[in-house]
């Protein structure tokens, strides 16, 4: 039986934090990207999803993962989730007509 003395998250918790984090941010992004923005031409929506990529690192930091161990994958990982899921969730918004 193996245990951990070191501190900090194991890789298998922090992967599923990072994605988690990436998914209800993009997801929470998207909505208020269809409640701030005039429609899908706003650049509005565009800088809500840069500010919420850009505060996940402060994020992740509060909850104790290193971002300094970050390679150029996590960053484009972390960027290309929240992306996606934004992407999906205010189109559905605007599609649907709901706001």
């Amino acid at each position: 039986m193996a245990t951990e003395t070191g501190e900090g998250f194991s890789p298998h918790l922090r992967g599923v934090t990072v994605t988690t984090s990436t998914t209800v941010a993009g997801i929470l992004a998207g909505i208020a990207s269809a409640y701030l923005a005039a429609g899908p031409k706003d650049t509005i929506g565009i800088s809500i999803l840069a500010i919420v990529i850009l505060g996940q690192l402060a994020v992740f930091k509060l909850v104790g993962i290193d971002v300094g161990d970050f390679s150029t994958k996590d960053h484009v990982y972390v960027a290309f989730m929240t992306f996606v899921f934004w992407f999906i969730s205010w189109g559905l918004l605007l599609t649907a007509g709901t706001v």
